[in-house]
């Protein structure tokens, strides 16, 4: 007797239970690993982009932050112009030309963060220049560096401003996972396809990945929602009224 859709769904988690399994473990790694290896070079080249160079500074210190914002604009607008799928492809055959033995897990990982690295910087530049220039000048008032008042009063307060958008990518990551398979990463979509093509049943499969995609959207979206209500604005101090009656 011919198996509906359900039975068809119930049999795949069955038979093929472990692959869905594995392949969301890869595609969870993959994601988290990538984005936060971005999310350190996002934040660099943000503060790159956004460091001001002053008539004082030395001529070393201005050509060398010329041509440092240069090159990673350059980068942004390769990796924002082109799709993940041939920046897959180019940096993983583009390592075996060249003869570096490169795994295709370490290249996923690679990509992934040169693309979020990418769309962050200008995140970052944005959040760092959205904080009040006032804060640079008491920093400077107080003798700090560009680099401690970065790194002290400043980052800080961008991180929480670009939470949001930290979380889109995130998401966005997790999903576009599923292009990595050009190279042979046995994620959520690779694990899917060779349940499907034993079978030839691509709709029942793809419909349990699509329900495993949106779980693990909709419970990362929550998570993220929870964090950044965590970090919102506090009452951290109050008027101290009783000092100004003495």
């Amino acid at each position: 007797m011919e198996k509906n859709i359900f039975e068809w769904i119930l049999f795949l988690l069955k038979e093929y239970g472990p692959y869905f399994w594995k392949g969301t473990l890869i595609t969870l790694e993959l994601s988290l690993l990538g984005t936060l290896l971005g999310l350190i070079l996002g934040f660099v080249l943000g503060v790159v982009f956004s460091t001001p160079i002053y008539p004082e500074d030395s001529i070393l210190k201005k050509i060398s932050f010329k041509v440092l914002k240069i090159v990673s604009s350059a980068f942004v607008h390769v990796f924002r112009g082109t799709p993940m799928m041939v920046q897959a492809m180019v940096i993983y055959y583009g390592f075996k030309q060249f003869g570096f033995d490169i795994s295709s897990f370490n290249a996923a990982i690679l990509v992934i963060m040169l693309n979020t690295g990418a769309y962050m910087s200008e995140t970052v530049r944005g959040g760092i220049l959205s904080i009040d220039k006032g804060q640079f000048e008491g920093g400077k008032a107080l003798g700090m560096s560009h680099f401690r008042i970065m790194i002290s009063v400043v980052l800080p307060q961008a991180f929480r401003n670009i939470i949001p958008e930290m979380g889109n990518l995130f998401i966005t990551n997790l999903k576009m996972t599923s292009v990595l398979n050009v190279i042979g990463i046995a994620e959520l979509y690779f694990a899917t396809k060779t349940a499907a093509n034993t079978y030839y049943k691509y709709f029942e499969s793809f419909l349990i990945t699509g329900a495993i995609y949106f779980i693990l959207c909709a419970i990362f979206t929550k998570l993220l929602s929870i964090l950044e209500k965590k970090l919102e604005d506090k009452k951290d101090f109050e008027l101290a009224t009783e000092y100004l009656t003495d």
